[in-house]
């Protein structure tokens, strides 16, 4: 368990408001992410998780708040300022999001070639590639299509694709939708040893009961656009408020 105390904050959420018209999403939402934890929101569908984290990599703009990410305001940042934080934010899309006309290699290539003036310039690439890959145990897919791998395998590419920028911070939605059991037992193993290997921060969108249980340092739950209550997975679970036991039936 991350000792909170001890730990710095590298995401503080504010007052977050949001709204599409008349369609309340976030009404003065709160959230901090501690250095080096696991930090899981939960929330029913609609609830607005997806949208808070848009706006926390300022891919949504916000109606009121303050959102800090790693000492910086994102609200008061340039573009440039802003696309150089961006490279510290690693994000694990729900659909892997990878490039279906692009290799396995030439997907992890891309986002070095994006952003040169982090690692300057590389001769070769392979090697920071294939330490990716490896560390999510599929170096022997680099030279595969994408229409070439199963579902587990795609979510397992997009992730070395994230970590070969070596970010802070990562951001999963939904990292087990989709996938059967087993593979998805894999993926959360797979955070897990993430967080332990590379010292990142994250934030755990999920709706996986088990995910939330085994990954979790601390859970928040999303309910009416604020955060209604957080806690380690045990607190909540034994909790009697019948809006937080809804999610544990």
């Amino acid at each position: 368990m991350v000792n909170n105390l001890e730990n710095k904050p590298v995401i503080e959420i504010k007052g977050l408001y949001k709204s599409y018209g008349e369609n309340h999403v976030l009404n003065g939402f709160n959230m901090t992410l501690y250095e080096g934890e696991n930090l899981v929101v939960m929330g029913k569908s609609g609830s607005g998780k997806s949208v808070m984290i848009k706006c926390l990599v300022a891919l949504d703009d916000f109606d009121a708040g303050t959102v800090m990410v790693m000492g910086k305001d994102i609200s008061h940042l340039e573009n440039t300022d802003l696309d150089e934080l961006r490279t510290q934010i690693g994000f694990l899309f729900q659909g892997s999001a990878l490039y279906d006309s692009m290799s396995v290699r030439e997907n992890l290539e891309f986002p070095l070639r994006r952003h040169r003036e982090k690692f300057g310039k590389i001769k070769d690439p392979l090697p920071l590639v294939m330490e990716a890959l490896n560390n999510v145990g599929l170096g022997h897919v680099v030279d595969l299509m994408p229409e070439e791998l199963s579902g587990g395998m795609k979510r397992r590419v997009a992730l070395a694709r994230t970590l070969i920028l070596q970010p802070r911070i990562i951001l999963y939605d939904e990292p087990t939708t989709g996938l059967d059991p087993i593979t998805s037992k894999e993926i959360v193993t797979l955070i897990k040893s993430v967080q332990e290997k590379y010292k990142t921060s994250s934030v755990i969108i999920t709706h996986d009961l088990d995910c939330a249980r085994v990954i979790s340092n601390r859970m928040i739950l999303l309910i009416d656009g604020i955060n209604y209550v957080q806690g380690t997975f045990e607190q909540l679970a034994a909790s009697e408020d019948p809006k937080v036991q809804a999610f544990f039936k």
